[in-house]
């Protein structure tokens, strides 16, 4: 497996990566979760795949298995900003504004959305060597452009999974049921940076 990192200006670069990343989350999110956000028969994507977005991929022999979008909290594209900032000011009608308590703005702070993994990859030692290599690419890019944190609405139960993986994270929204698939959801924050061995140890 391979990690990758782009945005729209370099896409190219990588081939198909970046529609093939599409497809995997249209076939995950409103294929088999039944979300209801924009997409047509092959591709799922939205108001946050504009210039200011930033993507982590993982590839093997040149097939997508897995990826993430990420972009600061200044964003601001048109009459949006990023993901939860939005949902809180009422601007995206599924998820509760009570998700979050405030408003963040921050260059330091970058918020990472659409996280998918391939059923393919059926084996759980390759789902977590996907997941470390896609975390690994947004938190290098991040620290790159001088962020300190990630801040993620997703899966409660993901907390444990970053939690071995070395990653320091917490909770720090209230958690929600989706109606769409009946999952846990809530504000997940880290930082850029692994824990030290002797505090993974502790």
């Amino acid at each position: 497996m391979e990690n990758i990192t782009f945005t729209l200006s370099d896409l190219h670069i990588h081939g198909t990566a970046f529609f093939d990343y599409l497809k995997l989350r249209k076939q995950f999110f409103v294929d088999t979760l039944r979300w209801d956000i924009p997409h047509n028969d092959h591709f799922e994507m939205d108001q946050y795949d504009n210039p200011l977005a930033h993507y982590s991929l993982v590839l093997r022999d040149g097939v997508v298995l897995g990826g993430m979008r990420a972009m600061s909290t200044t964003s601001h594209w048109g009459e949006h900003t990023y993901l939860v900032r939005d949902a809180v000011a009422g601007k995206l009608p599924n998820i509760p504004k009570q998700i979050y308590g405030s408003e963040v703005d921050n260059p330091e702070v970058w918020e990472c959305t659409r996280l998918v993994i391939s059923e393919e990859l059926t084996q759980q030692h390759d789902r977590v060597r996907c997941l470390s290599l896609i975390l690994d690419g947004m938190a290098e890019t991040a620290r790159q452009h001088g962020a300190s944190e990630l801040m993620s609405l997703t899966r409660a139960s993901l907390v444990r999974s970053l939690r071995q993986l070395g990653w320091q994270c917490d909770r720090v929204g209230e958690a929600y049921r989706s109606p769409d698939d009946g999952h846990r959801y809530a504000v997940l924050s880290m930082p850029t940076s692994k824990m030290t061995e002797a505090e993974f140890v502790h």
